[in-house]
């Protein structure tokens, strides 16, 4: 990969997020410190990486706390801007962390504020917890569900009645679909240019495909085209969403814990884990992160 470097651009770390084995999860960019940079430089930087989301931290809104311990976060695919990146945060909230030590981060996003929580595991992972802004669920009309189909392939018959097709939010729009069969799930070849205008058209981030193992386990692969990016191999922000996606349908208590595998499919596994609380709206999404080794 070549490397992005001028002297006016500072480093740019790589971080594997819902990991705890560089080879897995979903990598991420991080520039802890991206102050001057302007949103066309941010972007290049994230196209030149290559990775579904780079992060960029600069200085915290005056009001949002410690200044050691907040801050502003922009994310960027290859392609553009996005609201809010649950894995580059993942990422980001343990690269703090292995600097600044575990303990609580505030995040302010173009979503709004996300609390993230890193703690250390005995054997000294690192895991960060974020805590979404406050979702919502839209349903979706017959007439916007045929294209999605069409694009990627699938028929009416290979959903599953139990869990319909939803708009779920928690920081960005996917569109919720799931599959009745593993075997659908694992069978990804879809329309890219197909399925990036319907989901532009629709303002959605990606396309969350999931099926359900048991009543908390669930495999999910995402769709990322409007990035640039064929398939995101862990989404932490789809993941929110589909835990207020669940709470929405019934299909999850007002507390529960649910387990996300995902990357699977891509030799690239990570797990997330989804927590709903009783009385509080937003969803929490945990995950461990680690330092990818540098590319040559």
């Amino acid at each position: 990969m070549t490397e992005f470097w001028r002297p006016d651009v500072p480093e740019v770390l790589r971080y594997a997020a819902f990991t705890a084995d560089p080879a897995g999860g979903n990598p991420a960019g991080v520039v802890l410190d991206a102050t001057g940079l302007d949103d066309a430089t941010m972007l290049a930087i994230a196209a030149e990486v290559g990775y579904s989301e780079s992060a960029f931290l600069t200085a915290p809104p005056a009001d949002l706390g410690d200044p050691a311990r907040a801050f502003t976060a922009r994310y960027f695919s290859p392609k553009a801007e996005v609201t809010f990146c649950g894995h580059a945060t993942v990422a980001t909230a343990v690269a703090l962390a292995e600097r600044i030590g575990p303990g609580e981060l505030v995040f302010a996003t173009l979503a709004g504020i996300v609390p993230v929580d890193v703690v250390a595991d005995r054997d000294g992972t690192l895991r960060a917890t974020l805590t979404s802004v406050e979702p919502y669920v839209e349903e979706v009309g017959a007439g916007d569900l045929a294209e999605p189909l069409a694009a990627l392939g699938w028929h009416t018959g290979e959903l599953d009645p139990a869990l319909p097709p939803r708009i779920a939010y928690a920081g960005a729009r996917h569109l919720v679909l799931a599959a009745a069969t593993r075997e659908r799930l694992a069978d990804l070849d879809y329309d890219f240019e197909r399925l990036t205008r319907y989901m532009t058209g629709l303002d959605l981030t990606t396309v969350q495909l999931v099926w359900r193992e048991s009543a908390d386990t669930f495999h999910v692969r995402d769709p990322f085209p409007v990035g640039g990016v064929v398939e995101d191999p862990a989404t932490g922000a789809a993941a929110a969403a589909f835990g207020a996606y669940l709470r929405e349908l019934g299909e999850a208590g007002p507390t529960a814990l649910l387990t996300l595998h995902q990357g699977t499919d891509m030799g690239r596994p990570g797990l997330l884990h989804v927590e709903l609380r009783k009385g509080d709206p937003r969803i929490r999404v945990s995950g461990a992160a680690v330092h990818m080794p540098d590319e040559g």
